[in-house]
């Protein structure tokens, strides 16, 4: 065979090693496309176990108790009152961690209780650490049969009206079940929101039903960037109010005194039926002096202007 030949020769093996070589990335990519759009995103649930036996081991107060929401048990905080009441709070954790996390998380179920109301921490689907809150949404469609197992619960416990209490990512996982909440009827009757940050606007557009929008004046930055926005899409609602806590960070460190005791006067208001609807401009307050006296940090029109009286 002459020279010419065998570069024909090598120059075709070539070419079948190049197009079998590109068959091969084309059939990988193919099938990592199908891979990822056929994947399940769904709670660590390895994870939860992990959890769950942790809070077990070391709970000191209330029982934990094992709901279902329809596909798997998961676990929960059972605190009731030492006097019965018709009002009970479902506590809502932020993300990654359990119900029975020493910041918000237990000052919150136990202090509530403790000032004479029904509490039940749920434990929310979770991602490993490093998961961010992009991550978990794929995981907004586990929130609702959580969060309904927890009220069948504490119906069935005696409780007429709940109030929803989240804090971080939970609070985004309880805008997101309230805007999209189908019932007429339901015993929810107030929503409390801790660190709520700004994907949770949109959200806000679709919530009537009472939401009390708390944050800390040293909170994250998305968290009080968007706090004015977070009004603004709440100006249908009558029934929005916000407060700024003065040095509180996103977890409230050395303030959940301060915090409960907020807490508690609103939903006490809601026991006593003295619950002040809004008229004419939205008043966002924060709380200075004695932690507690609130003073006006801007208004918003019912044109979306926003002044701040204090500066």
């Amino acid at each position: 065979m002459n020279n010419q030949g065998k570069l024909l020769i090598s120059s075709y093996a070539k070419n079948n090693q190049r197009m079998a070589f590109k068959n091969i990335i084309i059939f990988l990519l193919g099938f990592s496309i199908l891979l990822l759009s056929t994947t399940s995103f769904s709670s660590d649930k390895e994870k939860e176990k992990r959890w769950a036996s942790q809070v077990i081991d070391s709970l000191m107060d209330g029982e934990a108790i094992f709901l279902n929401d329809g596909k798997t048990d998961f676990l929960a905080l059972d605190m009731p009152a030492e006097k019965k009441s018709k009002i009970g709070v479902l506590v809502i954790h932020g993300i990654g961690i359990h119900p029975d996390w020493p910041q918000i998380v237990n000052p919150l179920r136990v202090g509530l209780s403790e000032a004479g109301w029904h509490t039940l921490s749920l434990q929310m689907p979770i991602l490993k650490n490093s998961a961010t809150g992009k991550d978990y949404l794929p995981l907004m469609k586990e929130v609702a049969p959580r969060i309904e197992a927890g009220i069948s619960y504490l119906e069935k416990s005696g409780i007429k009206k709940i109030v929803l209490v989240a804090h971080s990512l939970g609070a985004q996982m309880t805008s997101y079940y309230l805007a999209n909440l189908s019932k007429t009827k339901t015993p929810i009757i107030a929503y409390v929101a801790i660190g709520m940050g700004a994907s949770n606007s949109e959200l806000l557009k679709k919530i009537t039903l009472p939401v009390f929008d708390i944050y800390g004046s040293e909170d994250l930055e998305g968290v009080m960037k968007s706090a004015v926005d977070r009004a603004k899409a709440s100006l249908g609602n009558r029934f929005y109010k916000q407060q700024k806590i003065e040095g509180a960070n996103h977890f409230f460190d050395d303030k959940n005194d301060q915090l409960i005791g907020i807490v508690r006067k609103y939903i006490k208001d809601f026991e006593l039926n003295n619950f002040p609807t809004k008229r004419g401009a939205l008043q966002s307050f924060c709380s200075r002096y004695d932690g507690l006296t609130p003073c006006v940090e801007y208004y918003i029109s019912s044109n979306g202007a926003v002044t701040y009286p204090c500066n």
